[in-house]
């Protein structure tokens, strides 16, 4: 993996890819208070569930460049295809290294079909237990302490809206 990131094929482009999964629509029953001087910011306990959503997203190496899909209310093979699709139109006439990890949609037969018939790109896997080796988890992680963990989400299509507004703020990255 580290090779492939370091030394891409000639005319390659590689592209990590993964999904978020179960990113949950939380609101809380009471609004957060503010920080005081020498008060943390404080919140309630508890809260209500609005329901979860997927999102699919590809950082291609060598820009930094993130296309991210819209969310799915699941991560099956179907929906890891439909945005494998995507991310290979988005990078049309070059070798495609996909870094994906051993998730079972990623070596569904459908997939593996599809791959078959497009040789150009070749899935890379992570080792088990090695997530961490998948860059687009740091875009993932951003997302997390920016917009997810702190927000507060009246209904799933507010939170993916919230998401959207992060990904389309990020310079250099595109939706």
């Amino acid at each position: 993996m580290v090779g492939l990131y370091l030394d891409p094929p000639d005319k390659a482009v590689v592209v990590c890819v993964d999904e978020k999964s179960q990113i949950q629509a939380l609101d809380r029953t009471a609004p957060l208070l503010p920080m005081r001087f020498g008060q943390a910011e404080r919140r309630t306990h508890d809260y209500k569930r609005h329901g979860t959503t997927t999102l699919f997203a590809a950082l291609e190496v060598t820009t930094g460049r993130i296309t991210a899909d819209a969310c799915h209310p699941r991560h099956r093979n179907d929906e890891f295809l439909s945005f494998l699709k995507q991310v290979a139109k988005a990078h049309p006439r070059v070798d495609l290294h996909v870094v994906c990890d051993n998730y079972a949609t990623h070596n569904h037969p459908n997939v593996k079909a599809w791959l078959a018939k497009h040789p150009r790109i070749t899935l890379h896997f992570t080792p088990t237990s090695a997530p961490w080796m998948n860059m687009v988890e740091i875009f993932f992680g951003i997302i997390t302490r920016q917009a997810i963990r702190r927000g507060t989400f009246t209904s799933v299509p507010d939170l993916i809206m919230c998401g959207n507004s992060l990904v389309g703020s990020c310079s250099g990255w595109r939706r």
